[in-house]
């Protein structure tokens, strides 16, 4: 676990080891989310990360059949 100092102007540094495991880049948005007393910094990821993401799922639904 790594501590981090808020800056005067309420700035903090994203270790090294965190930025590469997430695959941090400069620029990139990162979501911050109050949980009770803690507060969890969530990368957003673009869209397109997410291609292929569902492959191989059954979309295969049984239907009720129409009364009419």
């Amino acid at each position: 676990m790594s501590t981090v100092t808020v800056s005067p102007k309420f700035q903090i540094v994203v270790p090294l080891e965190i930025r590469k495991a997430l695959g941090l880049k400069p620029g990139q948005k990162i979501k911050v989310i109050q949980l009770g007393d803690r507060v969890e910094l969530i990368p957003v990821r673009p869209l397109s990360d997410t291609r292929g993401l569902l492959r191989g799922i059954d979309t295969e639904v049984d239907r009720e059949t129409d009364p009419s």
